[in-house]
């Protein structure tokens, strides 16, 4: 196969498959267009309860496997992958490049391990991918599914508390911990826990808990300098004071399953589905928020496809919407489920859907910078079993790599080449 100067670029990912029990990891390689495929060694099965599995915290420079012993809250390094290592949710700190590993709990929610019945936990984890890497704390937080958030002081120099905001989906709660690491006395503390409950939603009971705000959707701006936090279950959205804790206002923002901050903060982007107006066809939306007016400026509906997760190139100029299955028989005749969405963020606050991509079955993205303003778009083939290369720039799709054994669940993240 032959490649441009650009397209001969040098990467180096990881890629995860598995089926939600057990998996295996592979890292591929190019150097010069010479395409190497390592799958690493595996090791049997633990048969451990979930709580007790090993949990994947990612690559070493020299491909040694990083995993956490759940119940002695130890690091190990290893060159084999256990087969049902438990790969988590990860959130990066922008302000520490601490990774934060989301431990959603057992069925019912909670970590048994360190919170009893109390909750689930968030693992604070320092130079992650590295032979450094440390456990720094587990923090106990409310139920899980959780999302992250982190504050910082805002672009108008107002001095805003570095605080990390964790969402709790079946309590209906956000947990605030410390993260300054200078005020040792709430450093990766929780220090309060924020009732979403509205009495209006909850039969006149203000502080109801749990309840059924559903968080799904959190972020910080730094431009207004506030949390913003989407209630699925009540279709509102909160937005939040990290000075006070304190909820300054609830906005309807219904339609929307997710949202999450864009650039440099000025917008939220909210997507959502409607299944019901049309029996034949899923219609996706994705809204623009002004974090500034607090409105929604732009909404765009996207037809025949059910937005899944989302990712940002390193330049924040594009936003990537992954797809997936949703809806009844007849609105998944009509369902595109093999492309990837992608959005020009420099034409906010007008929402711009600039490419449909075909690439398979997605299940994740990563991105490896190439040139100025440009990167590799990395994406795994859940069915296939393969790592499609995207040229950032054209958004075309320039080469389709085979990874053993297609899965219904699959990573890929950038590692040093």
């Amino acid at each position: 196969m032959s490649f441009t100067s650009e397209k001969r670029a040098n990467f180096a990912v990881a890629y995860y498959a598995g089926n939600r029990v057990v998996g295996r990891l592979s890292v591929i390689d190019r150097q010069n267009g010479d395409v190497k495929l390592r799958e690493l060694p595996s090791l049997p099965a633990t048969n451990l309860e979930k709580a007790y599995k090993p949990v994947f915290v990612g690559l070493t420079a020299d491909r040694r496997v990083i995993l956490i012993d759940p119940a002695r809250d130890h690091l190990t390094f290893q060159d084999a992958f256990p087969e049902d290592a438990f790969a988590a949710h990860i959130y990066v700190d922008p302000n520490s490049a601490n990774a934060w590993l989301m431990n959603d709990g057992d069925a019912n929610g909670n970590d048994q391990i360190h919170c009893g019945l109390g909750g689930s936990s968030v693992t604070v984890v320092a130079e992650a991918e590295s032979a450094n890497a440390r456990i720094l704390k587990t923090v106990c937080v409310g139920r899980g599914h959780h999302q992250a958030a982190f504050t910082s002081r805002s672009i108008s120099g107002v001095a805003v508390p570095n605080l990390a905001y964790i969402s709790n989906l079946k309590d209906g709660t956000l947990s605030v911990i410390g993260n300054n690491p200078s005020d040792q006395a709430t450093y990766l503390t929780l220090i309060a826990t924020i009732n979403l409950a509205q009495a209006d939603k909850e039969g006149g009971v203000a502080d109801k808990l749990p309840n059924n705000s559903s968080p799904h959707g959190l972020g910080y701006s730094p431009v207004s300098g506030k949390v913003y936090c989407l209630n699925s279950g009540y279709g509102t959205l909160h937005i939040i004071d990290p000075k006070t804790q304190s909820i300054e206002a609830t906005l309807k923002f219904k339609g929307h399953s997710n949202l999450f901050m864009v650039g440099d903060g000025r917008y939220a982007m909210g997507r959502g589905a409607d299944r019901k107006t049309d029996p034949n066809h899923v219609i996706a939306r994705v809204s623009a928020f002004d974090v500034t007016t607090h409105s929604i400026v732009d909404s765009l509906e996207i037809p025949d496809v059910y937005i899944s997760k989302y990712f940002f190139n390193p330049e924040l100029s594009k936003l990537y919407l992954t797809v997936s299955s949703s809806g009844s028989a007849e609105q998944m005749a009509n369902l595109k489920t093999d492309v990837l969405l992608v959005f020009d963020l420099t034409q906010l606050p007008r929402i711009t859907l600039i490419a449909e991509i075909k690439v398979g079955d997605v299940g994740s993205v990563a991105f490896v910078p190439v040139a100025e303003g440009n990167s590799l778009v990395m994406c795994s083939d859940n069915q296939s079993g393969a790592l499609v290369v995207v040229d950032g720039n054209s958004d075309s799709v320039l080469e389709r790599v085979a990874v053993p054994g297609a899965a219904s669940h699959s990573r890929v993240w950038a590692l040093t080449a």
